[in-house]
């Protein structure tokens, strides 16, 4: 199997190339074009209780799954939003748990399932109660809304995430919800909220533009807020 990135970093697309036997799982929706001898399929992977779980995290019921069954062939795999996507090696028990909507495609030796989180962190962190947890071993493809930057902690080292530019972070990290500014009218008036502060080691993949504030820019032209107005 061969995969490759092409494309500018704004629409990307993913192109596969699969030798007969081989496969890869995709989000539903996000085959874009393919050879002819590849067999598609809409599939509950893992199972119907684990496909249900993936809805609570924002993934779909359904995944693709397109394999070369009669031969060799290629696929190419896009997402949604505007955005880069990146290939991510994730190893045998170290997990990596993932924003909504930030999964598009994997190999098959990767699972796609989901994680709880607690009262505070599911209320404040952005994320909800419910995230994606990646899992196994073999390679990921994250999107994002923007470019991918990857930050690597040392031990001891922390950072400090905007809950609207978290990514992916490693399952082994220790977080925190935090004021994004030093006191809570600051935080509110300057427009941070709150964020993460993960420490140390690990890796953590942010996205250089923020769903939330694209929505508050759009709200105003919206045509129901203009007759309202």
């Amino acid at each position: 199997m061969k995969c490759e990135v092409l494309g500018d970093t704004a629409f990307p697309l993913v192109r596969v190339e699969l030798q007969r036997g081989e496969s890869i799982k995709a989000e539903s929706g996000a085959m874009v074009a393919m050879s002819t001898n590849l067999k598609l399929t809409g599939k509950a992977d893992g199972g119907v209780g684990k496909a249900i779980t993936r809805m609570f995290t924002g993934e779909s019921f359904f995944m693709q799954n397109i394999e070369a069954e009669n031969g060799p062939g290629w696929v190419l795999l896009a997402s949604a939003t505007p955005g880069e996507t990146t290939a991510v090696e994730i190893r045998e028990g170290q997990d990596l748990r993932v924003q909504k909507g930030g999964f598009l495609a994997c190999t098959p030796g990767v699972d796609v399932g989901m994680k709880t989180q607690g009262i505070g962190k599911g209320l404040f962190s952005g994320e909800g109660f419910f995230i994606v947890n990646i899992s196994g071993k073999g390679t990921v493809f994250l999107s994002t809304y923007g470019s991918i930057y990857p930050l690597e902690l040392k031990a001891g080292e922390t950072v400090h995430v905007d809950n609207g530019h978290l990514v992916a972070w490693d399952a082994s990290m220790r977080y925190e919800i935090v004021k994004g500014a030093s006191g809570w009218l600051s935080s509110a008036t300057s427009g941070e909220g709150l964020g993460c502060r993960f420490e140390g080691p690990g890796r953590i993949y942010i996205q250089t533009r923020n769903p939330v504030s694209l929505g508050a820019w759009l709200f105003p032209f919206l045509p129901l807020q203009r007759q309202a107005g």
